[in-house]
């Protein structure tokens, strides 16, 4: 994936939809556990070291599996590298499943299926599509009905 450096250290700096100092371990072979300040903003979840300012690192959440591994510990790995997992542990298992369930819904993809779900629901309800109000197309809407599985 192509980005702009800038553009992601800037996204890095905004206010997050969650954050905290968490254990991590990277997909690294031999890689061990380290305190890592974690920060989700929109579908990015960027990784600092927890005395810096800066991003070590970021993970686009497109494309993810996020899964409950122990009770403290989840992972995220990525649906064409499965290989690729990183760990995370947290204090709490309260803790961990705020986490798993705020990185869940901070995919384009669940955002997408929430829209798809919230206009048919609206189309139910009202008997009119909420979408020609802003004069989306034919077409657009057409799209989002295939892609529904």
């Amino acid at each position: 994936m192509r980005y702009n450096e800038r553009e992601l250290l800037s996204l890095a700096r905004q206010p997050a939809e969650k954050a905290a100092e968490v254990l991590m371990r990277l997909p690294k072979k031999g890689s061990v556990l380290k305190k890592r300040l974690v920060k989700l903003v929109v579908n990015f979840l960027f990784y600092f070291r927890t005395d810096e300012a800066e991003p070590i690192g970021a993970l686009l959440l497109e494309q993810c599996r996020i899964i409950k591994e122990e009770e403290n510990v989840f992972s995220i790995s990525f649906v064409e590298e499965p290989e690729r997992k990183y760990c995370f542990e947290c204090d709490s298992e309260e803790q961990c499943q705020e986490w798993i369930e705020a990185l869940k819904r901070a995919s384009y993809e669940f955002m997408r299926r929430s829209l798809i779900f919230y206009r048919n629901e609206i189309q139910k309800m009202t008997g009119k599509d909420p979408l020609e109000q802003y004069g989306i197309s034919e077409e657009a809407r057409f799209q989002l009905e295939t892609r529904k599985q």
